[in-house]
């Protein structure tokens, strides 16, 4: 309904900004020729691609008032200035306060029907969720005094959205919520509780300071998908990272499940594409030396391809230019190390250059990986690592990268241990990942080629 609307809504916009600039601005008759037919054609197209990068499209049940009136703000700025720059700036003008005249139509037409009609449907959908059992659909995980004083100051406010569909015991004891919420099962069943009740929402309502309890749930939990919130104290509210979404709810740290937004993750895909493509052209008479240099040092194959794991767990092959002699795991998988016999001369050099991970480029453009994200790792070692640290799961909501912060700090890992102490930089990573991250860790990944001090 809101794609329809903001369609109609750019359509009409231009129509009456199209008829008022030649009827006043320009003083002339209106008609309807092929500039008009183009326009109605293509400019609502062009807004409803920006409003899709802008992420206005992404969780429309969860948009509020003020949200709707900040995106449609800035978006009514940037088109506007967007259809300035390439269709009016070489209009014939009588001055430049026709410009002025222009743009300002233009941005007061757009932004006033666009944002009454998001309202007028934004307030229908707020007022359906508000329906009994519409809303979001919500599980406590916890029966103790805390889960219950919640529980009462949510569900007694006129305004709530969440939908409570029982709660999750943790230690068999704490039942006080009985006689408040349907009681789903212990916490070893929280995993089926989730995908049964289509759970979206969920309070942890155990004390943050039981840290290891508290990172077991959200290791389970957080898909990228349920909002997450659990108890705040003064510390975590003195430090900033109380994230308040409804001034009238109760206290909570809410879990934000992606740092990046989606307006920056669309154009980090249009840059691996663009990147990748500009690299596989760019770097052919490197791929032929390279190619040559390997079936030089050791018989065998040129490319070497392995299974690995990638985004949302799904196995891929990844391209690697051979560094190693043939068969080198006929014994069963094993980690290289800085002095490994089986690694060819050449190998080492590649290695050292990142050269080896050149062919990678292919895996970017196949939508399989990125330029930048937590190298992908083998079932085999990520079996082991996940019985250590489950959070390691965590790595695989991203596309895996071609190089990554993990790699440009702690380089190859040698054995399980060195894969841990890698992954700590890779969690930070997935906390903070944005744009200027991402450029940062490609620039020092060319200083470690330019150096040849790849580990």
């Amino acid at each position: 309904m809101f794609l329809l609307s903001d369609w109609l809504s750019a359509l009409l916009s231009w129509s009456l900004f199209f008829y008022f600039r030649k009827t006043y601005l320009e003083n002339t008759q209106f008609k309807i020729d092929s500039n008009f037919v183009s326009g109605i054609t293509l400019i609502p197209l062009a807004w409803l691609l920006l409003y899709f990068l802008q992420g206005t499209y992404i969780e429309i049940k969860r948009i509020f008032r003020l949200k709707i009136i900040s995106l449609s703000f800035v978006a009514s700025i940037l088109g506007t200035i967007l259809i300035f720059f390439t269709l009016l700036i070489d209009d014939v003008i009588n001055g430049y306060q026709n410009y002025y005249s222009e743009i300002t139509l233009l941005f007061g037409l757009h932004f006033v029907i666009t944002t009454f009609s998001r309202l007028s449907i934004g307030t229908l959908l707020i007022h359906s969720i508000r329906l009994p059992n519409q809303g979001f659909k919500t599980i406590i995980i916890g029966g103790n005094d805390k889960a219950l004083e919640i529980f009462n100051e949510i569900n007694s406010h006129p305004k709530k959205i969440n939908s409570f569909e029982g709660y999750v015991n943790v230690n068999g004891k704490d039942r006080l919520l009985d006689e408040k919420l349907p009681y789903l099962g212990h916490e070893v069943d929280l995993e089926k509780v989730l995908r049964d009740h289509e759970i979206e929402e969920v309070i942890i309502a155990i004390e943050s300071s039981e840290h290891n309890r508290l990172k077991d749930f959200l290791v389970r939990i957080d898909d990228g998908h349920i909002r997450i919130k659990l108890l705040s104290d003064t510390y975590v509210i003195l430090a900033g990272s109380v994230k308040m979404t409804n001034i009238y709810g109760a206290l909570l740290v809410e879990i934000i499940s992606e740092a990046m937004p989606f307006w920056q993750q669309a154009v980090k895909r249009l840059m691996d594409i663009l990147i990748s493509i500009f690299a596989l052209i760019l770097l052919i008479p490197i791929y032929i030396a390279s190619a040559i240099a390997v079936k030089i040092s050791s018989p065998g194959s040129i490319f070497f391809l392995q299974d690995r794991v990638g985004l949302n767990g799904e196995i891929f092959k990844i391209i690697k230019f051979r560094t190693m002699v043939v068969n080198a795991e006929s014994n069963g998988p094993q980690l290289s190390s800085a002095e490994d016999p089986r690694i060819t001369k050449i190998g080492r050099f590649m290695r050292k250059t990142r050269l080896d991970e050149f062919p990678q480029f292919l895996n970017v453009l196949l939508g399989q990986m990125s330029l930048v994200g937590p190298r992908p790792e083998r079932k085999f070692y990520m079996d082991q690592i996940v019985k250590i640290e489950p959070q390691y799961l965590h790595l695989n909501r991203v596309r895996p990268g071609i190089t990554s912060w993990g790699q440009v700090k702690f380089g190859y890992a040698e054995n399980v241990e060195q894969m841990l102490q890698r992954m700590k930089f890779d969690l930070i990573y997935m906390k903070n990942r944005s744009l200027a991250l991402d450029v940062k860790i490609m620039f020092y990944t060319l200083i470690i080629i330019f150096k040849a001090k790849g580990k």
